[in-house]
């Protein structure tokens, strides 16, 4: 059966890697010449086919010639089937020149003489890559196509996926809201709740490298609409909840798990794989910005149906929105990335996580998003019962959350901006530098209204301007390929943060009656998590070669 190509890639080996000479659409624009370049290419040489499954919505790669000068130990991959249309570039022409001069033997100019005639023989009756064909009629022709359809479909996917980001982070923002209210109709502790959110982010840091290999596998949809269904099913459990049990399964462990399918672990890695390197720091900005709208969209509007009928009934009907991501993960199904020549290298999920356990720059990373997660949670369970005890009123706490989401906004999109322009490892390290400096002056300063909506307005542009950089730097460096489960394993990390935050505060608060401890705990891990970026490299590493 033949096996038709969309793109088809030169390399040569360097060390343990593989590194991409010339990319093309057809495979005689590398053949041609091949001969008189070996020299010059130095060590094993091979092409890679690359094509889209669309059963699996994933490029597929395929070894279709290797040789080995030095060794003369190379083999031909290439079927094809008898009496498939000859391509009008093909490599019947192409002639093999190296000498003994270059260092080969006669006896190895000779096999590699035979291999790559058969080579040649073979892909002279190479089927034209289904995208390369001419159209009869249409406005959209020519080998340009795809990436034209995919560029529209890439900017629809990030209008969906926006929204769905906004749905997903707006409605776990406001279960903040619910701590105050909750411990006092059932006369719990702090803790009780506190707990429910830190299983949250627990369950949602350790499911979601496992949706990000699901998406990356079979499409980011399938991890979408798991997840929406997930957090439905326990936003309106929790507004049942009567129990700790059932506060932790549904606001823990139900909406952890959705959270993992629906949040920034799959939208940003599902949006990012379709933009091409110099237009992808941006497009996560703007996904991390709507995110935080949706943070300063339907917090307040939470706080205003929680004032109007009760806690309970708000949870039902946040749970219903929740069901609106669904639809909206459509357009994942066709949306689909665009391989690059660095991306070539064809690894498995195994070489991936290897690879990536093996650099420093990625334990770095990892830990210090730990920190990010750490200040998000405990910020967003805590800070509107914190406002309540300093005297202010339960309104402007909700406020303060959604300036949190507003400004935000701009600093997501001002990180996104300068991502793509400045290192971003320096972008991060300035971030949570700026976070300490902000949460020593609110710890400080006397408290009062105007403090508190300046403290959240401060904190937006800091907020989560820190996951386009992250997300940014894993593609950048691991390449986009297995970016949603690489972003997963290092989300982990935020995550674990994230539960030791929102646990920690209701714990020190029951303890001690103060949040005093925990924000300067704050400011010592933003010090911390500053200078650990530091030393991150940003440079690409190419996929090691399958063992």
């Amino acid at each position: 059966m033949a096996r038709n190509f969309e793109f088809y890639y030169l390399q040569r080996s360097v060390g343990s890697t593989w590194e991409t000479v010339q990319q093309a659409e057809v495979v005689s624009v590398l053949t041609d010449g091949l001969a008189d370049r070996m020299a010059t290419l130095g060590g094993g040489v091979r092409i890679v086919g690359a094509r889209f499954e669309e059963s699996d919505n994933a490029w597929a790669y395929e070894q279709l010639f290797f040789m080995d000068p030095g060794a003369v130990d190379f083999a031909v991959d290439f079927a094809v089937t008898e009496g498939a249309p000859t391509d009008t570039g093909s490599v019947a022409g192409m002639e093999l020149s190296l000498g003994a001069g270059d260092g080969i033997s006669n006896d190895e100019i000779a096999a590699m003489s035979a291999r790559l005639s058969r080579f040649k023989e073979r892909s002279s009756t190479e089927t034209k890559p289904p995208e390369t064909r001419g159209r009869a009629s249409g406005s959209i022709a020519g080998p340009g196509d795809m990436g034209e359809v995919n560029m529209r479909l890439a900017y629809l996917a990030l209008i969906m996926g926006g929204i769905i980001a906004a749905l997903a982070f707006g409605i776990r923002s406001g279960f903040g809201l619910y701590l105050g209210p909750i411990s006092i109709e059932f006369g719990y502790g702090r803790e009780v709740f506190a707990l429910s959110l830190a299983i949250q982010n627990l369950v949602w840091g350790i499911a979601q490298p496992f949706a990000g290999a699901l998406a990356d596998r079979y499409g980011p949809f399938k991890a979408i609409a798991i997840g929406s269904v997930l957090y439905a099913v326990g936003t309106i459990l929790l507004g049942y909840s009567d129990t700790p049990g059932l506060f932790h399964l549904s606001a823990g462990i139900l909406v952890g798990a959705a959270l993992a399918g629906t949040s920034f672990g799959i939208i940003l890695g599902a949006v990012g794989q379709l933009f091409p390197p110099e237009k992808r720091s941006f497009a996560l900005g703007v996904t991390g910005a709507a995110g935080s709208l949706g943070q300063f969209l339907i917090v307040p509007a939470g706080q205003a149906l929680l004032s109007s009928v009760g806690w309970s009934q708000s949870a039902l009907i946040m749970g219903v929105l929740a069901l609106l991501m669904l639809p909206l993960g459509l357009v994942f199904i066709k949306a689909r990335p665009k391989p690059s020549a660095s991306d070539v290298p064809d690894q498995s999920i195994r070489e991936a996580l290897r690879e990536a356990f093996a650099i420093p720059s990625f334990w770095l990373l990892t830990a210090g998003f730990f920190v990010c997660g750490f200040h998000v949670a405990y910020i967003a369970v805590h800070l509107p019962s914190f406002v309540v005890d300093i005297g202010l009123s339960a309104e402007t706490g909700a406020w303060a959350l959604g300036l949190v989401g507003l400004f935000n906004v701009i600093g997501s999109l001002l990180a996104g901006f300068l991502g793509g322009r400045f290192p971003k490892k320096y972008l991060l390290s300035g971030l949570y530098f700026g976070r300490a400096v902000l949460m020593t002056g609110f710890v400080l300063l006397p408290p009062s209204e105007l403090l508190v909506y300046i403290f959240a307005g401060s904190m937006g542009l800091v907020w989560l301007s820190t996951v386009p950089l992250t997300s940014g730097l894993v593609a950048d460096i691991f390449g986009p390929r297995y970016m949603s489960m690489l972003f997963g394993l290092v989300f982990l990390s935020h995550q674990v943060g994230g539960f030791l935050g929102a646990w920690l505060g209701g714990y020190v608060f029951d303890a001690l009656g103060s949040y005093d401890l925990v924000w300067w705990i704050s400011v010592g891990l933003g010090v911390f998590s500053g200078i650990v970026h530091w030393p991150i490299r940003e440079q690409r590493v190419l996929g090691a070669v399958p063992a």
